[in-house]
């Protein structure tokens, strides 16, 4: 039960460090007689970070005080499936008659055949998934000047891949890739992989911006689509991102990633007058970035203009003039990896060693 479990003394920050390393998105709470008085899962973390919480203060107002769980030798497998799979949950712990916590059960422990039959009845087996593969990829030069950006190896698998796989493992079955440049290797690639799921290029004649392909795109492959960009690696639960997107009616839904930038300086703070205030030494700065996936309702397709370099923050502009409601779903940044430019694609590279 290494990194699973914790009490109330630990801080947001430590908790998100040990949510990281167990992979199950969540700590059982315990108390110092290791009885369960609760969970935090990488949502409640969520919401403080949208709340501007302190991430160094523990996670006493952020747990959820009723948890999920069932008592040894009164569940059945049955049971489990339906609290894990049907819920969404990542984690159970398994309780004595005294609330103690005597184990605990991660999705990712149990078997490849209980996984396929979550796979089935996924909620997002209906939804449809655009990747926006058209770019020239310039900040990756020399390499793209005689490859694709979305072709680039990442160790045995390319970029396009592994984003790819991150939904179908989700149950998403159905994608279209927005091509543009070098769009004739694209295809052959695609061609010569002879894909299990269903794919369809949209074919850019000229750049149509980070979301202008979208019009694209007809209203019927689905209510709500998923967009991502191909230089972004997201280790997201999308069917938690979906629900929230539902539960609170979003028009769009943008993942954002909290990203923490340190001044390797001391910073002089000004008075008004010109005197020096103070000196923060190496301050460090904490905010929300665009992640490179959204997922939208297909109305907003209707404002995209055809054949018009349009990009997704003119949408944005355009929903927010309009009252359509927008939402952040909001993860760590060690949840997400970008291969955009050389630097963070040598630490890809080095994650997936």
């Amino acid at each position: 039960m290494k990194n699973l479990k914790t009490t109330l003394d630990i801080s947001i920050k430590k908790a998100l460090q040990l949510i990281k390393k167990n992979g199950a998105k969540a700590l059982v709470v315990i108390d110092k007689n290791d009885k369960l008085i609760g969970s935090v899962t990488d949502g409640d973390i969520r919401k403080a970070i949208l709340n501007n919480v302190n991430l160094n203060k523990n996670i006493k107002n952020i747990f959820n005080k009723n948890p999920k769980y069932l008592v040894e030798g009164k569940y059945s497998k049955q049971n489990l499936n339906n609290l894990m799979y049907k819920n969404n949950y990542t984690i159970i712990p398994i309780i004595d008659n005294f609330k103690k916590v005597i184990k605990i059960i991660t999705l990712t422990s149990l078997s490849k055949k209980q996984i396929k039959i979550t796979k089935r009845n996924n909620i997002l087996n209906n939804v449809p998934c655009i990747i926006m593969a058209g770019g020239k990829g310039t900040r990756l030069q020399p390499f793209t000047d005689v490859l694709p950006k979305p072709l680039i190896p990442i160790k045995k698998k390319t970029v396009i891949e592994r984003i790819i796989t991150g939904f179908t493992n989700y149950g998403i079955n159905k994608f279209f890739i927005s091509i543009n440049y070098k769009s004739e290797i694209l295809k052959a690639y695609f061609k010569e992989l002879k894909p299990k799921y269903k794919l369809k290029f949209i074919t850019e004649n000229k750049p149509l911006g980070t979301i202008g392909s979208l019009s694209k795109v007809s209203k019927k492959e689905g209510k709500n689509l998923f967009i991502t960009n191909c230089d972004t690696i997201s280790d997201v639960n999308l069917g938690e991102m979906y629900k929230y997107h539902i539960k609170n009616d979003y028009d769009v839904t943008l993942l954002a990633s909290s990203k923490v930038h340190r001044i390797p300086y001391g910073v002089c703070r000004v008075a008004e007058n010109g005197d020096l205030k103070k000196i923060d030494e190496k301050p460090k700065f904490d905010f929300l970035v665009n992640a490179g996936l959204y997922l939208v309702n297909n109305e907003v397709i209707d404002f995209i203009p055809k054949n018009k370099i349009f990009h997704f923050t003119d949408l944005i502009k355009i929903l927010q003039k309009k009252k359509y409601k927008i939402g952040l779903f909001t993860v760590h940044e060690n949840k997400w990896l970008d291969v955009g430019q050389w630097d963070e694609f040598k630490k890809t590279v080095s994650f997936f060693s």
